[in-house]
């Protein structure tokens, strides 16, 4: 079985900033800045805007409209009002209220790949794809970024050249939520007192449930703990705004809720098809620096996102990864439970998953330490493809892969005696070494396309021919 690791390699910038609200700690310190500039007069008002945009102006694409966004912010808690500013004191607030963040300074990692959903303008043999990444900044806090490449007839990989800009697409204001959705999410809530809901009209925005829990008069007991858990859900489950003329490499998934503040960890993207219609599905481990819970990402363009959390009784660890179609009527997804152990989940219902059970467990001593999947499964005529990663010895991480039932996937009909995909002497050293590790692969013809982590520090490609696999399988 030829593996073929390509000299290709994808390295983590540092050069790869976004731009954050500066939030300060204490209620004083922004007034304080305020109050600073209140005798700030025009002339230095003015230098410091040269300065400030001779310096950063060509790093992030219309400053001036991040600027005054991140001066909105301060108005709208400030009690005296900033209306008296000058238009370029309110940039220059703005801007005193701004950070650079630099989401690739740690690592760039755990690739996810899918077909781009826009092929047109390719050469007979090539396929176009999106590949999303883990990265990585100060404080260890995890976004989501996206590159997009071709396959060629002859599975040579191209990088698209990315623009060098990096935007976090922001968290829409107006979203409205429909009470049925954000009732089957609550009712998973132990305790929950569904009255909560019933001061709601049927759909409704995060702000106008805000300000309807408000104005209750002195609500007590499960009802105060309930309309809490309304809002948390409420900020949980979120839609991105899609700003015009972006490309999809520069838009950057940063997190917005209270559950994903430290990290969207390890997105397993998958092309979803039903029924003749295609959407994209992206399963995240959301960490909040004490717990982790699974969202997911939903997008038919990779330009509108959607958020929303998982739950119900089988919404328990890490590393979900959805299957690309119904098997049976229902949907289906592997994941890691009990942190060592691979498991196999059905549902009726793509958000709530109750029905879980084991489908491997660590065999051979490349995996003693722990099994999980490598993303979601491909289906082949054999089986469904899925691979897998392995812990072993000195906790090195070997990628390798299991065949299953087409029709019982809980049945596998095949399983890899070695690793597929090791790390060499040249991939060992990294942010974490000794490690390979994906979260997904695309088939291109005959070809299997499997972009990798090596050691948390670079991302390269390895392609192996299906029927090679297949047959190592010895069915």
């Amino acid at each position: 079985m030829k593996i073929n690791k390509h000299p290709i390699k994808l390295f983590a910038s540092a050069k790869a900033v976004i731009t954050l609200f500066l939030h300060l700690p204490g209620e004083d310190r922004a007034r304080h800045i305020v109050e600073r500039m209140e005798n700030l007069d025009e002339e230095e008002t003015n230098e410091c805007m040269v300065k400030v945009m001779h310096d950063f102006a060509n790093r992030h694409r219309n400053i001036h409209g991040i600027f005054l966004r991140h001066f909105q912010r301060l108005v709208n808690v400030y009690p005296r009002g900033l209306s008296h500013f000058s238009l370029q004191k309110k940039l220059l607030l703005g801007a005193f209220l701004t950070k650079e963040y630099s989401i690739q300074s740690a690592a760039l990692f755990n690739p996810s790949i899918v077909s781009h959903p826009h092929q047109q303008g390719l050469t007979p043999g090539q396929q176009r794809f999106v590949m999303s990444l883990r990265s990585t900044g100060e404080g260890h806090i995890s976004s989501i970024v996206f590159h997009t490449g071709i396959i060629d007839e002859d599975g040579d990989i191209t990088l698209d050249m990315p623009t060098g800009y990096f935007t976090p697409l922001q968290k829409k204001a107006d979203a409205v939520y429909d009470k049925i959705f954000i009732h089957a999410c609550a009712a998973n809530t132990p305790g929950f007192n569904k009255q909560a809901l019933d001061v709601l009209p049927g759909s409704f925005t995060a702000e106008q449930a805000k300000n309807i829990f408000t104005q209750m008069a002195n609500p007590v007991g499960s009802m105060t703990d309930s309309m809490a858990g309304v809002e948390e859900i409420l900020d949980a489950n979120y839609e991105l705004e899609d700003p015009p003329d972006l490309s999809i490499s520069e838009r950057v998934i940063f997190p917005h809720a209270k559950e994903e503040i430290m990290g969207m960890e390890d997105v397993r993207f998958v092309k979803f098809e039903d029924d003749g219609r295609s959407y994209y599905y992206g399963t995240y481990t959301a960490y909040n620096g004490k717990q982790i819970k699974t969202h997911l990402i939903e997008t038919g363009d990779f330009k509108k996102f959607t958020i929303r959390r998982l739950y119900g009784s089988a919404i328990k660890d890490k590393g979900m990864a959805l299957f690309p179609e119904k098997v049976n009527g229902k949907f289906v997804m592997v994941s890691r439970q009990g942190g060592e152990n691979i498991s196999i989940m059905f549902s009726d219902d793509l958000y709530c998953w109750n029905e879980c059970q084991m489908l491997m467990e660590p065999k051979f001593n490349w995996e003693f330490v722990q099994i999980g999947n490598c993303g979601s499964p491909l289906k082949t005529d054999m089986g469904w493809l899925l691979l897998t990663h392995g812990v072993g010895l000195m906790r090195t991480y070997v990628i390798s892969a299991v065949l299953l039932d087409l029709d019982d996937p809980t049945k596998i009909i095949g399983r890899l005696d070695k690793p597929l995909i090791a790390a060499d002497e040249e991939e060992r050293e990294g942010y974490v070494p000794n490690v390979v590790y994906t979260c997904g692969l695309i088939r291109h013809g005959n070809l299997l396309v499997i972009p990798y982590a090596v050691s948390d520090s670079a991302t390269g490609f390895a392609t192996i021919a299906l029927h090679d696999l297949l047959n190592e399988f010895k069915l």
